[in-house]
């Protein structure tokens, strides 16, 4: 791996802000770029990339929470999880005690796309922690969960740490 100079005490402030900045936006970019290519072909963006990931980590989840979770408007989850519904990746369910619920699924067909699409990001990312080592990886860990937004971020890593045995 090229040296990027990682010690991190030899920098000012701002330089930490931009090195940070462009590695975080370098990274998403190459991270993101495979799922896009896939989701390309069928017709997809990443709106609805975040639909199947969340629908497929936590099935039966409500559109209510949803939206919350994803902090889009009713409209803008509407286009994509129509989308996906009458693609056939996403089902709606009505819920057992409120008929207004609607819960939602991802089909067989759903959970393929997932599994494609994550195929490439789970291989690209757990290489790069097995470079950067396991302290590091918790490192990592420790940043993102500090740019969570003090509103809502214990009940993203509530979320994030389901059935992760903590």
């Amino acid at each position: 791996m090229t040296d990027i100079f990682f010690e991190v005490e030899k920098h000012s402030d701002h330089q930490k802000f931009l090195k940070g900045m462009e590695l975080l936006y370098f990274a998403y970019r190459d991270f993101i770029s495979w799922p896009d290519d896939v989701l390309q072909t069928y017709g997809f963006g990443r709106a609805h990339h975040r639909v199947l990931h969340f629908v497929g980590r936590n099935p039966g989840m409500k559109v209510a929470e949803l939206l919350k979770l994803l902090s889009i408007t009713k409209q803008s989850l509407s286009r994509v999880l129509s989308t996906l519904v009458e693609k056939g990746h996403i089902r709606q369910d009505i819920g057992d005690q409120d008929r207004r619920q609607r819960l939602l699924f991802l089909t067989d067909q759903g959970q393929t796309l997932l599994d494609k699409i994550a195929e490439h990001q789970k291989d690209h990312m757990l290489k790069a922690f097995e470079k950067a080592g396991g302290q590091s990886v918790e490192g990592f860990w420790k940043v993102l969960s500090a740019l969570l937004a003090d509103d809502n971020r214990d009940e993203i890593l509530a979320r994030v740490n389901k059935d992760m045995g903590e």
